[in-house]
């Protein structure tokens, strides 16, 4: 297993560890629940430095970035970032992943840079399928070992990062960042993005400054009652937004638009990409099946790969991801269906060994940010 710049922090701080993607991960610190309500109530603290990070940079660089994501990365100004999607030839999802539209002056004259944020389990998978499709007079360019990534997470995050830089946070919207003096520690890329829908930042560092970032963050938050946070409660607080997990709800076999990320699939933008064709022969010939999200009337959590039925007992999908809410105290879940069976409102049963979980199909997101 590979370790990142925090690994042996966590472990001195007693946190469970697992293998994930590769990577000696903390999964839990106290209980997955308790930091849950820390993000969703105040501010938590995740290492996510093992995510992956290119970049892409040169003369050509807007033309690689289109040809090989689903989102319309010319809409991108420097300081934006967006959300998108590898599509493959056949429609499937090689990953998803963040397009970041870099300063002007990292380039030269004549030049555009992007960085892309992928995911850990599929760095080596999207640096080789992103090369072989580089056919532009661009480079590319993997800062993965590099980069060190500290997410900062929650309604008081600006509260406690703010105590560690001039820059104003509060002028930082949604998607968008900037590079700059966090903690004394230069040239530190403040994102407005998160996985948890509760707000925050997530911090781009050099890694050999990346515990010293840590560190800092810890100590502002003292008095907001900051707590590091493992994978678990990243995992539930995603789950319960209708984030897509890659290798759950999204896959090599899942297109886009099942995966009702419709919304990153720019069919008329105005560069071809990879999978364009099969997209829009899957749009005009219809959907057959759906990513849905469902609530359990059972108190048994529905698992990965648990088959889903209608009321009749015949077979229409299979469960994607499944938790316990925190937030809403429920079974909660997403899977695929077929198209007739998608509706908000219909009934399905989940098998669960020789029981049939009886479960309600629910409009994304479970939870709405500011209700409880």
């Amino acid at each position: 297993m590979q370790n990142t710049p925090l690994t042996h922090l966590h472990i001195s701080a007693g946190a469970k560890m697992a293998d994930f993607a590769g990577y000696n991960m903390p999964i839990v610190y106290t209980t997955i629940t308790e930091e849950h309500h820390t993000v969703r109530n105040g501010v938590g603290i995740f290492d996510v430095s093992h995510m992956g990070e290119f970049i892409v940079k040169g003369r050509q660089a807007l033309d690689l970035v289109q040809k090989v994501t689903s989102n319309d990365a010319s809409k991108l100004q420097p300081g934006h970032a967006q959300y998108s999607c590898l599509p493959n030839l056949t429609g499937g999802i090689v990953d998803d992943l963040l397009v970041y539209r870099l300063p002007e002056d990292m380039c030269n004259e004549g030049e555009q840079a992007f960085m892309l944020v992928v995911n850990a389990s599929n760095i080596q998978k999207d640096w080789d399928w992103i090369s072989q499709n580089n056919t532009f007079d661009t480079r590319l360019i993997n800062i993965s070992d590099q980069t060190g990534l500290i997410a900062v997470q929650g309604p008081k995050a600006l509260e406690c990062l703010q105590k560690l830089t001039d820059i104003d946070l509060a002028s930082i919207r949604y998607y968008k960042f900037t590079k700059g003096k966090m903690a004394g520690i230069d040239n530190v890329l403040i994102s407005a993005t998160g996985y948890t829908g509760s707000g925050g930042f997530e911090l781009y560092v050099e890694a050999g400054h990346t515990e010293a970032l840590w560190q800092a963050v810890m100590e502002a938050g003292k008095n907001l009652d900051i707590r590091p946070c493992g994978l678990g409660a990243r995992d539930t607080l995603r789950l319960e937004m209708g984030f897509c997990l890659y290798g759950n709800d999204i896959n090599d076999h899942t297109s886009p638009l099942e995966a009702g990320l419709g919304w990153i699939t720019k069919l008329n933008k105005p560069a071809d990409f990879i999978g364009r064709n099969w997209l829009l022969k899957q749009k005009e010939e219809g959907l057959s099946k759906k990513l849905v999200g469902f609530t359990v009337s059972d108190r048994r959590v529905p698992r990965h790969d648990y088959l889903i039925f209608d009321k009749n007992e015949n077979e229409i999908g299979y469960v994607t991801s499944g938790t316990q809410s925190p937030s809403l105290d429920i079974p909660i879940g997403m899977g695929y269906v077929t198209l007739d069976q998608a509706e908000t409102g219909n009934t399905i049963l989940i098998q669960a060994g020789k029981k049939y979980l009886e479960a309600t199909i629910t409009a994304l997101p479970f939870y709405k940010v500011g209700e409880k």
